[in-house]
């Protein structure tokens, strides 16, 4: 707990019963009240090891993919009381030990998302990131605040906290269940105007971190320049996509298509 807000870390795991113990290990336990880890129809024994080490355990019966995941994990946060989400990989990619700094950023009041950029500093490269996923980052990122409007160092970090009032206000069911969901969260981000501050993180690149190959890396970029073209669209007030929709339109919407279903349905039987 961090000046009174319930600290949490989600742990969206897919096959990652050789890094799980590493990355749990580290994880500050003075300060974080609860862990939470959701297991994405695993082959492997991630979700036993994770009962061993007492983390709240949630097991999907069929895979939904790396965003559908998270928002399972995010849905447990808040339903289990967190003021503060903080997501780590659990593939022991990121330092978990980075999770007191980017908790306290946002306890502190001056920031709503908090970010662990592996591009500031030196920490990608030096980590074993390969080249064309380095050129991709910096190439994606300056399109994106291009067209976002934003300043950040990258978008594509797998290692994010959350405040309470960032993950219920945004409409995270219209995502997408794949990849491109941390970057459309990050879209939603700025189009609902909240502050996103980021740090510095050192990243490890080996045989046990999961990574995407180089053809779903190419699907994922472009979903990410969809998304930002999106975004611009809907700033210009050419489109309106679902995912910038808040969940108050969305549900209004969604009262309105049903009522409308119902009166042609009871016309149709008159």
């Amino acid at each position: 707990m961090i000046d009174g807000k319930r600290i949490a870390v989600v742990l969206p795991a897919y096959n990652a019963a050789l890094t799980l113990l590493r990355t749990f290990r580290e994880i500050p336990a003075d300060v974080v009240d609860d862990v939470i880890l959701t297991d994405d129809a695993s082959s492997d024994e991630t979700s036993a090891i994770a009962r061993s080490l007492g983390i709240h355990t949630i097991v999907h019966a069929k895979n939904t993919g790396y965003g559908g995941n998270q928002k399972t994990c995010y849905r447990a946060a808040l339903e289990r009381g967190a003021d503060i989400v903080v997501m780590v990989h659990p593939d022991y990619q990121y330092s978990p030990k980075l999770v007191l700094p980017m908790a306290s950023m946002i306890a502190s009041g001056h920031y709503d998302v908090v970010l662990a950029s592996r591009i500031l500093g030196k920490g990608a490269l030096a980590g074993g990131m390969p080249l064309y996923k380095y050129i991709a980052n910096r190439a994606l990122t300056l399109v994106e605040n291009l067209l976002l409007g934003q300043k950040l160092s990258e978008y594509h970090t797998g290692y994010r906290a959350w405040s309470r009032e960032v993950l219920e206000k945004l409409p995270l069911e219209a995502c997408s269940d794949d990849f491109v969901f941390d970057n459309q969260m990050l879209a939603q981000t700025a189009w609902f105007g909240f502050r996103t501050g980021e740090i510095s993180c050192p990243t490890r690149y080996f045989d046990e971190a999961s990574s995407i190959n180089f053809k779903r890396s190419c699907v994922y970029g472009l979903q990410v320049l969809k998304t930002a073209v999106s975004y611009r669209l809907s700033r210009w007030k050419i489109a309106k996509p679902q995912i910038f929709f808040d969940e108050a339109a969305r549900l209004q919407i969604r009262d309105q298509d049903n009522s409308q279903g119902l009166r042609l349905e009871l016309a149709a039987r008159n």
